[in-house]
């Protein structure tokens, strides 16, 4: 049952989809209308109407990790992994310590259950926190859970 809730909570809180737990935004993206529309929409779980925004918005800021952490959450959450990986694998080739962007794509690859690359996620994040961070955290207790409901 404790699997079960634990589950639960990391896959569908809604807190935790209304803070789309990126990190602070950038300078770029604090200031972005659009981005911001794109927010809202992701604390609505409005998925599509988020990549409406954040498709154009990543293609006209090419250099925001933010905007393609939001992208591929709002795939990720539509179960468009492939899409969500590509977003990811952008945010995280601007911003290689992008703790959100490693945090979603690790949670990603645990639910199309490769765990393994999710691990390579966990680890970058506890390098990249030093004293560990919410994002490390999280991650964390998604894999511990998925590892051992794979048993």
């Amino acid at each position: 049952m404790y699997k079960f809730v634990l589950l639960f909570f990391v896959f569908f809180n809604p807190t935790v989809a209304a803070l789309a737990a990126d990190t602070s935004p950038s300078p770029v993206a604090a200031e972005n209308k659009e981005l911001k529309k794109a927010r809202e929409s992701i604390a609505k779980k409005d998925w599509p109407a988020a990549i409406v925004l954040l498709e154009p918005y990543t293609k006209n800021t090419a250099n925001d990790a933010d905007g393609f952490n939001l992208l591929g959450y709002s795939y990720r959450n539509l179960k468009r992994y492939d899409e969500s990986l590509v977003a990811y694998k952008k945010a995280l080739e601007i911003d290689p310590k992008h703790r959100g962007a490693h945090e979603y794509i690790g949670i990603a690859y645990i639910q199309m259950s490769q765990l393994a690359n999710a691990k390579i996620h966990l680890d970058a994040l506890d390098k990249i926190c030093t004293l560990s961070c919410e994002e490390y955290r999280d991650l964390k207790k998604a894999y511990l859970a998925a590892t051992n409901t794979t048993k």
